[in-house]
């Protein structure tokens, strides 16, 4: 998928308006469950300051941690390896499977291996790579990234996902029922389980103090994929660490009540070391991390604990979709993360967003993403990188805003066309701004008209 096309890609979503609007209020509805857990923590707000000035001080000393890191996790005796990048870290996955003689694994929800594209990589190289987790296996078997970093197929409804089981898994046709299906996926999984050699994980917290990682889920599959096989390979982002056992405590109050409105994950494993006779092995990738920490302007996104908070809460995202953004992260965070990592593919994402700073509020590590977008704006605009029409057409309104005279004008003749012409004439398929979107009603007087009224019966004149 081509970049510099969320304009078009949110068009394409917006062609099924029910499933657009289902799609809204099923992220809202998230949302909401998200404050109520929010409002019914009274020190909720210095949980959140807490976890922002442990990550701001974990990538001021990431270095010293990492080394700590390593080294308590090969005192426990895991074997931990260093990937510069995406194809680094997909060729130690693929040696230590084939040291291994693995050909079937098995994995639980990691951004970080869709970020490197490991599923493919390892197909082509002929192993078996089976996501676990229930929405990541649903837009594996219809041959789908997911659309969002916790919810996977929050993009397709049950009948979807009953059509995609009946052509994988030989459900019955037409049926629809969540029960049925999470049971016959349920029985699908659990053969892949007992036949896996190995099992791959993401990290969600690398603790420096232990060498131990912990893996959240609420499905369990996680631990299931872990346990059984002998050889477990975790990848883990380096910016994933904290100092102390007792800083993750704070993260994990947070996380659950951030991404999906419960008080914890069903599950929250931690792994120090190999299984009993078994292989741990984990692998450290930078993949552009290190480049970010040096970006003074953008090096906060590093603090993400990837809840996905920002997503539920934006309303493009909301109502675009998650594959509008043509990047493995979407929503506000991704439009950072992948805008930092290559401008010239993901110079559309920053204008993306209605800079409304809904995702700042939620954010549960306080990062300023709406700030750090309205950054990229403009250093998007210094790198040349804008489209030649959204160039002119920004050259032409400040044009307008220089002179007072040129924007009382203009604001007459925009109140005057609202109000006036026909509403063809306005929202047609010349004006991309006004699909799937509506101006308010056009105010009958100017702000500074209101103002001088106002000002005129306070002073009785």
């Amino acid at each position: 998928m081509t970049a510099s096309h969320h304009p078009q890609l949110a068009a394409s979503f917006l062609q099924d308006p029910a499933r657009a609007r289902w799609h809204d209020e099923s992220l809202w509805f998230v949302r909401q469950k998200r404050d109520r857990m929010a409002h019914a923590v009274p020190e909720w707000e210095k949980l959140r300051e807490h976890a922002s000035q442990i990550k701001q001080h974990t990538m001021a000393h990431l270095d010293e941690y990492l080394i700590q890191f390593e080294q308590n996790a090969i005192a426990r005796g895991a074997l931990v390896h260093w990937a510069r990048d995406a194809a680094e870290h997909n060729q130690i996955v693929l040696n230590i499977l084939r040291e291994h003689e693995c050909s079937q694994v098995v994995k639980s929800k990691s951004m970080l291996t869709e970020e490197c594209h490991l599923n493919p990589f390892l197909e082509r190289n002929g192993i078996e790579v089976v996501d676990t987790d229930l929405g990541e296996r649903i837009v594996q078997l219809n041959r789908q990234p997911p659309s969002h970093i916790v919810l996977p197929a929050i993009h397709l409804k049950k009948e979807d996902v009953g059509n995609i089981f009946h052509q994988h898994l030989g459900t019955d046709a037409g049926a629809d029922d969540p029960s049925y299906l999470t049971e016959a996926a349920r029985k699908h999984l659990r053969s892949k389980f007992m036949a896996a050699q190995a099992g791959l994980s993401g990290v969600n917290f690398g603790i420096a103090e232990t060498g131990g990682i912990v893996v959240c889920t609420n499905e369990g599959n996680a631990d299931l994929g872990i346990s059984l096989p002998r050889l477990h390979i975790a990848s883990m982002g380096i910016e994933k660490l904290i100092p102390k056992l007792a800083d993750l405590a704070v993260f994990t109050r947070l996380l659950a009540r951030s991404a999906t409105g419960q008080p914890i994950t069903g599950y929250t494993s931690h792994f120090h070391g190999p299984v009993r006779d078994g292989k741990m092995h984990i692998i450290l990738v930078d993949n552009g991390r290190t480049e970010l920490l040096g970006n003074e302007k953008h090096r906060r996104a590093l603090h993400c604990i990837r809840c996905g908070a920002c997503i539920n809460t934006c309303p493009v995202y909301r109502r675009s979709g998650g594959f509008s953004y043509h990047a493995t992260v979407p929503g506000p965070i991704g439009s950072t993360l992948e805008t930092s990592r290559d401008p010239a593919k993901y110079h559309d994402l920053p204008f993306a967003c209605s800079l409304c700073g809904s995702c700042t509020d939620v954010c549960p590590v306080k990062i300023d993403l709406h700030e750090q977008l309205l950054v990229w704006r403009k250093e998007i605009a210094r790198r040349k990188l804008l489209p030649l029409g959204k160039r002119w057409s920004m050259w032409a309104l400040g044009v307008i805003l220089r002179y007072p005279t040129l924007f009382r004008v203009a604001g007459w003749f925009g109140r005057t066309s609202l109000s006036l012409l026909p509403r063809f004439i306005i929202y047609n398929r010349a004006n991309a701004w006004g699909r799937d979107r509506d101006l308010p009603p056009a105010p009958r007087q100017t702000f500074q008209q209101w103002y001088r009224q106002q000002h005129a019966k306070r002073h009785g004149k």
